[in-house]
């Protein structure tokens, strides 16, 4: 696939690694955010994990200015999006907001770019309704971290073309990530597992079964997982975990979705994990 004129809304934790690997790849990335100066953060962090990579001796000095130079922060999204043959939106998980992102894309983007959603567990089937061409609309759920884990889930809504379906793969692959192909459900695949195993550490937890470090290093040394559970949702912020779990829970009615107690009186606490210094570990700047 030849060089893309790719835009990330977002410039948060999941939008700038987007952006990342996708300059990786030798495509334009316009990085956009409500304020220039949170688009340019976005770029910020992407020099720092660039930086750590030439550090490592993964990638070179020149790969990494090269990156850089092809991503672009901006703060207008019809700018962003009217060059855009591919859209990925990377904003929070509400649905309002992803749907009227999307009209906007709709609006502004070419008649022929793809608009993808990063969304962990929305239907895509719902953020397809009101648009004038759905079959453009698809789910690209990437994991956290963006630069590092491989999986990429490839959500097909109802209305999804498959020619959207097919470029979009491509896509995926051509940046180095390995895609599996979901239909849309609550929760795709894997927030519907991996959600239902935070929430289940969760409740270890608060029944005193063990400490958090244990939990998560059953989870690590016997099913060999790369990072335990509580430590994951630390990672991946327990304000949008409990988004996702509601979310899950009011649409399947399953019990096992509902939110624990410790969650939400975390949220409620402002120890949202890593990004607010405390969820079920203590972080510090150097962790």
């Amino acid at each position: 696939m030849s060089a893309q004129n790719v835009a990330v809304i977002g410039a948060g934790t999941m939008g700038h690694g987007i952006a990342q690997v996708a300059a990786m790849a030798g495509h334009t990335v316009a990085l956009v955010d409500a304020t220039i100066e949170l688009a340019a953060r976005g770029v910020d962090q992407i020099r720092e994990n660039l930086d750590g990579a030439v550090a490592r001796a993964r990638i070179t000095a020149d790969q990494r200015e090269a990156a850089l130079a092809r991503v672009h922060p901006l703060a207008d999204l019809a700018q962003a999006a009217a060059p855009a043959t591919l859209v990925v939106e990377a904003v929070p998980e509400k649905m309002g907001l992803k749907r009227s992102i999307l009209r906007a894309l709709e609006a502004a983007a070419s008649p022929t770019a793809i608009l993808a959603s990063n969304t962990s567990s929305l239907s895509i089937s719902d953020l397809q309704k009101g648009l004038e061409h759905p079959d453009r609309v698809l789910g690209l759920h990437f994991f956290n971290p963006v630069h590092i884990n491989r999986l990429v889930e490839v959500v097909r809504g109802r209305k999804t073309s498959d020619a959207t379906l097919a470029a979009a793969l491509e896509f995926v692959r051509e940046i180095g990530k390995e895609p599996i192909v979901v239909n849309d459900s609550p929760g795709f695949a894997t927030s519907r597992l991996g959600v239902l195993l935070g929430l289940e550490a969760m409740r270890m937890l608060e029944e005193g079964v063990a400490s958090a470090e244990d939990i998560d290093k059953a989870m690590e040394l016997g099913y060999r997982h790369p990072m335990g559970p509580l430590r994951l949702t630390d990672l991946v912020g327990l304000d949008v975990r409990l988004d996702i779990a509601e979310y899950l829970y009011e649409k399947t009615g399953g019990r096992r979705f509902r939110p624990p107690r410790i969650l939400r009186s975390k949220v409620a606490e402002g120890k949202l994990g890593k990004k607010s210094g405390e969820g079920f570990y203590r972080w510090t700047d150097g962790e």
